[in-house]
């Protein structure tokens, strides 16, 4: 081959680079941007699954934080980006109730593209200690007998206890009245001092109340039970067939990406979740690691966000 040939060549697959999409993908540092305040759940998660895709892919991701409207301002922020593959979404269950609760300047359902579900995350009914009920059929037994004495703290309208505890009153045919908290740690007090009578607590912040008997637990809001709670059933065992309420964290792209990006980004996800040092990290975030096909958490997203629309309408639900 001449010279003259072998420049030819080289600036024809420099012309095809673009078009290649994964081939020169990532030559840069990818900026993750995380919807909510740095040291929370889904920040922290991010964190420990970031750096290990950092180690896959070759390239720094850095996190970039933009909290602010249940998330949305983090999420117009990714549905406006480039869609390079530099600008990633890690999302939480927000990104399937917001649609529901709030306007929203972008269409989430047509400007994203899901890449992978992260991880799940369980929640548990508590009641006070002291409560005189110790199975989830004695609790709904007694809210039916005593219409308007039991009530559900969560840690804020919209958010997933809130959510769990409206799923429970809709299918079990019960009006538990909502007390809404500024966040968990407020609401798990209250329900310890039996000022609320129950609250859907993540296993992180929930489980050592449990163990230490400062709280009762009465089933997991999941469809399996919960490893650190073995005898603690589901709420679908407990006589709610079907009940399945957790909150979950996943990676998102732009529309438009190119499609070779988006699956070896989502297969960068997989790995990352499914490293064991990682695995294990999620798991003491309370969280049950999942790792899926850009397929599968597309399938995953839809069924969540309408869940939600149809329980927003069912309960009449509204944020402030």
């Amino acid at each position: 081959m001449t010279k003259k040939h072998l420049l030819k060549s080289i600036a024809a697959l420099a012309a095809c680079a673009p078009l290649l999409g994964w081939a020169a993908w990532p030559d840069k540092p990818i900026r993750m941007v995380v919807p909510y305040a740095a040291g929370g759940g889904a920040d922290n998660t991010a964190r420990v699954v970031a750096q290990q895709m950092s180690a896959a892919l070759g390239q720094q991701i850095v996190i970039d934080n933009k909290p602010g409207a249940g998330g949305v301002i983090g999420e117009d922020n990714v549905a406006k980006a480039p869609a390079d593959g530099y600008t990633v979404l890690y999302d939480a269950s927000a990104f399937s109730v917001n649609p529901s609760l709030r306007k929203l300047p972008f269409d989430a359902a047509k400007d994203f593209i899901p890449v992978s579900l992260v991880a799940t995350a369980p929640q548990i009914l508590v009641v006070p200690a002291t409560a005189p009920y110790k199975t989830v059929a004695e609790f709904l037994d007694f809210a039916r007998k005593n219409p308007g004495k039991l009530s559900f703290a969560s840690a804020g309208g919209g958010t997933g206890s809130h959510l769990a505890g409206e799923a429970l009153n809709d299918q079990a045919k019960v009006n538990l009245m909502h007390v809404p908290y500024k966040g968990g740690a407020p609401a798990l007090t209250d329900v310890m001092g039996e000022q609320v009578s129950s609250y859907f607590g993540n296993v992180a912040s929930t489980l050592g109340y449990v163990k230490s008997g400062k709280l009762r637990a009465l089933a997991v809001s999941s469809s399996k039970r919960v490893n650190g709670l073995p005898d603690t059933p589901t709420l679908a065992e407990s006589g709610l067939p079907g009940y399945n309420v957790v909150e979950w964290n996943g990676v998102f792209l732009p529309k438009g990406t190119p499609a070779d990006v988006v699956q070896r980004l989502g297969k960068a996800v997989q790995a990352a979740v499914n490293d064991p040092t990682v695995k294990q990290k999620l798991l003491q975030f309370g969280l049950e690691p999942a790792g899926s096909t850009p397929e599968a958490f597309a399938k995953f997203v839809q069924d969540e966000t309408g869940r939600v629309s149809a329980l927003v309408k069912a309960r009449n639900i509204r944020v402030d």
